[in-house]
């Protein structure tokens, strides 16, 4: 449900404020995802969302003039967040002492848009294209007049985290929407959210009607927390977190999480210690207690494609 302050806007206003007219509105939802709601038969236009789905399909961004300096031991990560990720980072900086790798947690979408103005080396991403079959590929392609390398970090699954015996008999999204519901979430800029709004709108449901729909926590192991200890019935997140917090899980999908790096960046010192690290024995043992990951195309080369003897 939106709070007190949400400014929900009219079909009209919605049309002034994206400078098309009132039927246009109506594609837009029905084709395109503009966010709104019906409440008595009308259309709302919630501003805060609108705002953030505009943001979300900007393309030809302006050159950045921002020039990340020369590599000088400081290894910038910026992106989707991930638990494995995290013990990737910290076993990183044990194994270089010299150099210093570090995360922003600012969701696939953001993790673009900060490689794109030059802010970090690498952006870790998995967003579903519309063929529901590729990730990234065209979601970079509207960023980056030049596409950015991309190198496979790990598949994982993908799906829906339920308390421990699951009480509410939740067994797949729809069942999100039941009365009695009451969901965690995560932030619009992430993959792991367009997935799950991807299904609410594959199954006609309104996210925004569900309880806890806005509550919206910035990393999988909050939403677990948030769900093992009774706040929340449900939430989006991957199936690591199920098995390090001992809950239920509803499985969606498998995905690929890449990390995707700058033709000017990408053999920097720290770079190229990174993706190396993705092969070695210590990376593979960080999962020995994670279920949920795939490891057996890390470190790939997703694109450029290798050479089959490369």
């Amino acid at each position: 449900m939106a709070n007190s302050s949400t400014k929900l806007l009219s079909t009209k206003e919605a049309a002034q404020f994206l400078g098309v007219n009132d039927k246009m509105v109506y594609v837009l939802v029905s084709e395109k995802g503009l966010p709104a709601t019906k409440i008595t038969g009308k259309w709302l236009f919630p501003l805060h969302l609108v705002e953030q789905w505009v943001e979300a399909h900007t393309i030809n961004y302006p050159e950045s003039a921002n020039v990340l300096p020369p590599y000088h031991g400081l290894l910038i990560i910026t992106g989707s967040n991930d638990p494995l990720l995290d013990r990737a980072i910290t076993l990183f900086n044990s194994l270089h002492p010299d150099q210093v790798a570090v995360f922003g947690n600012l969701g696939s979408l953001g993790g673009l848009r900060a490689l794109r103005q030059n802010l970090c080396h690498v952006a870790s991403s998995h967003l579903l294209q519309d063929d529901a079959e590729e990730y990234n590929f065209d979601f970079a392609s509207k960023e980056f007049n030049a596409m950015p390398a991309v190198v496979n970090f790990c598949r994982r699954e993908q799906g829906l985290l339920v308390q421990r015996g699951n009480p509410k008999g939740i067994r797949s999204v729809a069942d999100l929407a039941k009365p009695g519901i009451c969901m965690a979430n995560r932030p619009l800029s992430t993959g792991t959210r367009l997935l799950l709004d991807r299904e609410f709108k594959r199954l006609g449901i309104a996210g925004d009607r569900i309880k806890g729909y806005q509550k919206e926590l910035a990393r999988h192991m909050e939403v677990g927390l948030e769900v093992l200890s009774g706040r929340a019935d449900a939430g989006p997140a991957i199936r690591p977190v199920a098995g390090l917090l001992g809950l239920d899980f509803i499985p969606l999908r498998w995905e690929r999480y890449d990390l995707l790096i700058t033709k000017e960046r990408f053999f920097d010192l720290g770079v190229q210690a990174f993706l190396g690290m993705l092969h070695e024995k210590a990376f593979v043992a960080l999962t020995d207690d994670l279920e949920g990951y795939d490891l057996s195309f890390s470190g790939k080369m997703v694109f450029p494609k290798e050479s089959a003897d490369g």
